[in-house]
């Protein structure tokens, strides 16, 4: 069976608290103790999203422990009402990994990772509901980079293939495993000539300045 860290999915999603106090936050998460001028701080930023994403793993596992620490930083990522309509599933089973990377275009590296988190979001029909698994993917690779791992989201499409990798995975009802992050330590590079052009639009072509 998938093993699954703390105990068993929800059944159905669960109303979130009322409010974010948590005894055990880390002070250095505090945003009043964040100096919000400080250039190092928007480096550091620039210099984790800048990563590229990683189809390449060693067959290293990754630590329980490290799961968890990515699973405690994305969880404080905003969402809108603070539905928080994610939940976590790290799976490491390899044939069940082979699996899902089978059940959409863009899933393949999952099979040659040796741990995918799976992101299960809230089958509620909100239509911000993708834009916070949106956000909560990218804080969840973000905290995987910090640890020194690799990551690449992969999208499980269509409709019938997310039914798949629900009953594959046993999810219970109510959540939906659309998106899953391949997690792992860094293996060889990929080699050859890239299908996808690399770098990104100058901010000049990005941003316009509204002028009444």
């Amino acid at each position: 069976s998938t093993r699954r860290i703390q105990g068993k999915l929800p059944q159905r999603p669960k109303p979130p608290p009322q409010c974010h106090k948590d005894p055990l936050r880390r002070t250095e998460f505090s945003w009043l103790e964040w100096d919000a001028g400080s250039m190092d701080a928007l480096e550091l930023i620039r210099s984790l999203t800048a990563r590229p994403a990683v189809r390449s793993f060693t067959d290293r596992s990754v630590p329980t422990e490290m799961l968890e620490q990515i699973a405690d930083t994305a969880r404080w990522t905003g969402s809108a009402r603070n539905r928080q309509p994610w939940r976590f599933l790290a799976v490491r089973d390899k044939t069940r990994l082979e699996k899902i990377s089978a059940l959409g275009a863009a899933a393949q590296h999952i099979a040659t990772a040796p741990c995918a988190l799976i992101l299960l979001s809230a089958d509620n029909a909100f239509q911000d509901t993708q834009f916070d698994l949106g956000k909560v993917s990218k804080t969840a690779i973000l905290a995987a980079t910090t640890l020194g791992l690799g990551s690449c989201l992969g999208t499980i499409y269509p409709d019938d293939n997310v039914e798949q990798a629900a009953q594959l995975l046993q999810v219970g009802p109510g959540w939906l495993p659309h998106h899953a992050i391949s997690i792992g330590y860094p293996g060889t590079p990929m080699t050859g000539i890239r299908a996808i052009a690399s770098g990104r639009l100058p901010v000049a072509e990005l941003l316009s300045l509204h002028r009444p």
